[in-house]
C-alpha cells in the first residue's frame, strides 16, 4: 500500500512539473510575443489624411470638392504646405474653389505653393510676383527633349545680325522661370511659353523678338547656376579668322611753297619766300 502510495505521489510531483514547465514556457512565448508586438508598433509608420487630386491637374484648373479625396501619408516626410482638411482646402466655402498654378499627378498631397487663394482669378495675374510682367515668348526648342512645362528653366538665345552685316547668336537671358505654357510641341519646334520678368527685360524680350529669332534652351533641374555672356558667329563652326585689312597710311600733306613777286625792268620774276598765315 505504502509502494502504491509513492508511485502515485511521484507520479502527481512529476505531472505538476510538466505542467509548471509548459505554463512557464507559454508565459515566455507570450512575452517574447509581446515584446516583439511592441518594436513593430515603435517603428510603424504613423500615417496621417492629406488631400490630393483624384485625376491629373493642370495650370488654370479649377479644383473643386469632386477633384480631390484623402490619402494617408506619412507623417515624418508630409511636406509643408498641405491640406488635411476639408475646410483648410475650401476656406471660403465649397462653392469658392481655387485654381490650380502647378500640375499635380493623382495621389499626390496638395499644396499651398500649387493652387491660389480661394476665388482668385483663373488668369495670369495669379502667377505674377509684385513688381513683375508675364511676357510670353515664342521660339524653337533647341533640341527634341520634349514639352516644356511650368516650373521649368530655360536659357533664351538670341540669333541677329550686326550692323556690320556679321550674324551672331547671344545668350539673351538665362534661367527664366516658366510660370505657363501656351503652345505644346514635343517634336522640338516651336512652343509658346510666358515668363516672369522685370519691365527692362520685357523691353530687350520685345526687341530680341522684332531683330531676330529666338531659341530656347532647357536648363536642368537643380541647376541653380547662372550662365555667363557668350556671343557665337559661323567662325565658331568653320574655324576661319576674321581678315584684318590694314589701311594704306595716309601721305604726308607736302611742304606748302610761297613766292613772292618783283619786278626787274620789263621782266616780272617770282622768288621763292617764306609762307606767312595772314
Amino acid at each position: 500500500m505504502r509502494a502504491v502510495f509513492g508511485l502515485v505521489l511521484l507520479v502527481g510531483m512529476g505531472l505538476a512539473g510538466f505542467a509548471v514547465y509548459m505554463v512557464k514556457g507559454y508565459f515566455d512565448s507570450q512575452s517574447v510575443a509581446l515584446e516583439r508586438e511592441r518594436q513593430r508598433s515603435a517603428s510603424a509608420i504613423v500615417t496621417v489624411d492629406v488631400y490630393a487630386p483624384n485625376r491629373v491637374l493642370t495650370y488654370g484648373d479649377v479644383l473643386t470638392p469632386e477633384d480631390v479625396k484623402i490619402i494617408q501619408y506619412a507623417r515624418e516626410y508630409l511636406p509643408e504646405g498641405t491640406f488635411q482638411t476639408e475646410e483648410q482646402l475650401f476656406s471660403a466655402g465649397p462653392e469658392i474653389p481655387r485654381v490650380v498654378t502647378l500640375p499635380m499627378q493623382i495621389n499626390e498631397p496638395i499644396l499651398m505653393s500649387k493652387v491660389t487663394e480661394p476665388g482668385a482669378s483663373r488668369g495670369l495675374t495669379a502667377l505674377v510676383d509684385p513688381g513683375m510682367r508675364a511676357f510670353p515668348i515664342s521660339g524653337r526648342v533647341a533640341s527634341g527633349f520634349g514639352a516644356l512645362r511650368p516650373n521649368d528653366r530655360i536659357d533664351i538665345y538670341w540669333t541677329g545680325r550686326l550692323r556690320n552685316g556679321r550674324e551672331v547668336t547671344n545668350l539673351l537671358k538665362s534661367g527664366l522661370e516658366i510660370i505657363a505654357v501656351t503652345g505644346d510641341d514635343a517634336r522640338g519646334n516651336a512652343q509658346n511659353v510666358v515668363v516672369q520678368v522685370t519691365p527692362e527685360e520685357v523691353a530687350l524680350l520685345t526687341q530680341a523678338d522684332n531683330s531676330g529669332s529666338l531659341t530656347l534652351s532647357l536648363v536642368g533641374s537643380g541647376d541653380v547656376s547662372t550662365a555667363e555672356a557668350i556671343t557665337v558667329d559661323t567662325s565658331a563652326i568653320t574655324g576661319e579668322e576674321d581678315v584684318v585689312v590694314e589701311q594704306a597710311p595716309e601721305p604726308e600733306p607736302e611742304a606748302q611753297v610761297c613766292y613772292r613777286t618783283e619786278r626787274r625792268g620789263t621782266e616780272r620774276v617770282q622768288i621763292e619766300t617764306a609762307c606767312t598765315d595772314y
